[in-house]
């Protein structure tokens, strides 16, 4: 392994650059805990602008009217920046480098067109925030190499840490804080390439393990790495600290504070993931690592807008290998994601995240070997480190659709109803 650099990462997602004041609150921050070594900040679109940016896209790639759309997020960035006191024509380029992507948009390459739109909110976002903290800016899509899988661009490891390396030496981290953007990587060719959903952790765990960080930090809204999202369950629980592994775990099932690439590369080099507020940055938080301990509490996992698809061979055959592999096949060509899956002798059911367009594409691959049935506007709960206590809390009162259960994970699927 590489020596370790002087190097902190710390990564600011989009409710902590949601707006001047927000991102003044970054900027105490950085000033105040992260002066005394060398810092890389890597930094969310603001608030809800990859929702934005997705919609603004739709409406695009349609052919439909995106003015209006396009105007209100243009006047949201110039007025934080403005709210700042940045300068007046910070973000003229980018503005007009998206309406051009915009107007050019081609009825093919969905998946590859929708990275070069979305991917804008980081880039607008990391221009604010350099400019605020009068920092360096990065475009870390010329150095964070991936394949051409568009919209979860699988990072090419060796050529990554070697551009990295070369680009930012002891020499430069140590003239004062750099900004780069979270979420994106880019080809050999040049064309951007986005992550995955809430891919920016990922980013900050690219970077400390080419860079060889001493830790990264996640600056959320929470106190640290809970048992449960405070927003959706009362009486949440923090975790002082937890294993690499369990965090894992947690993070594949759908826990919304880390994203499920992002432990991995720590784990290997040994890198501490730290999870702190950024309301309250004097707090302990959470300490991500290498580490024993007893069994933890429970801990409680929503995702919702979930699709159950149930899948018959129309020969009334049981459901065989050769049958998973068409459906597995299928799945992954029209890349919707297996969250839970389970077979009976003449049917095979999985839970995923729903997609309209992935779906119909899936549907059209297999409903003639297959009689399908699925419902949608479900939610998946999964109950990690589970007991009886806590499976009755979260199952009474509902239709379980489907459930499973392991050593320590308990999943179900019911309709997509708040808890009590």
């Amino acid at each position: 392994m590489q020596q370790r650099q002087f190097l902190r990462i710390y990564k600011f997602g989009g409710a902590s650059v949601k707006d001047a004041a927000a991102i003044g609150n970054l900027v105490r921050i950085v000033r105040q805990y992260g002066a005394d070594q060398a810092l890389l900040v890597v930094v969310s679109a603001m608030g809800k602008t990859t929702n934005a940016l997705e919609a603004l896209f739709q409406l695009a790639h349609a052919g439909q009217d995106y003015r209006a759309p396009l105007a209100e997020l243009a006047e949201f960035h110039q007025g934080v920046a403005a709210g700042l006191e940045l300068p007046a024509d910070l973000l003229t380029d980018l503005l007009t480098q998206l309406q051009d992507r915009l107007a050019t948009l081609l009825p093919a390459d969905f998946d590859k067109q929708y990275d070069q739109v979305v991917s804008f909110g980081e880039l607008l976002a990391t221009r604010i925030v350099a400019g605020a903290l009068g920092a360096r800016w990065l475009d870390c899509r010329a150095l964070i190499r991936t394949d051409h899988t568009w919209r979860e661009g699988r990072v090419d490891w060796p050529t990554t840490e070697r551009q990295l390396r070369a680009a930012l030496p002891a020499a430069v981290l140590a003239e004062g804080p750099v900004v780069t953007q979270g979420f994106l990587g880019g080809t050999a060719s040049g064309a951007t390439t986005t992550l995955g959903r809430e891919g920016s952790d990922f980013t900050a765990a690219i970077l400390a393990y080419c860079l060889g960080a001493q830790s990264v930090t996640i600056w959320k809204d929470v106190a640290g790495l809970l048992n449960a999202d405070p927003k959706i369950f009362p009486d949440t629980v923090r975790y002082p600290e937890i294993s690499y592994q369990e965090t894992i775990e947690m993070a594949y099932y759908g826990a919304s504070v880390i994203h499920p690439k992002t432990i991995k590369p720590l784990a290997v080099r040994g890198i501490p993931l730290l999870v702190k507020s950024f309301l309250d940055p004097e707090a302990e938080g959470t300490r991500i690592h290498d580490c024993r301990h007893e069994l933890l509490v429970p801990a409680f996992i929503r995702k919702t807008e979930q699709c159950l698809i149930s899948f018959e061979a129309k020969d009334l055959a049981f459901i065989s290998e050769e049958n998973l592999e068409v459906i597995f096949g299928a799945l992954a060509q029209v890349r919707l994601k297996i969250r839970l899956m389970q077979n009976s002798a003449i049917s095979f059911s999985v839970c995923t995240d729903f997609s309209a367009y992935r779906l119909e594409r899936l549907l059209d691959l297999l409903r003639e070997q297959f009689t399908i049935h699925y419902n949608t506007g479900l939610a998946l709960y999964t109950i990690k480190n589970y007991d009886a206590a806590s499976i009755q809390r979260l199952t009474a009162g509902r239709e379980l659709l489907l459930e499973q259960r392991t050593r320590q994970t308990f999943q179900f699927v019911c309709r997509g109803e708040e808890p009590s």
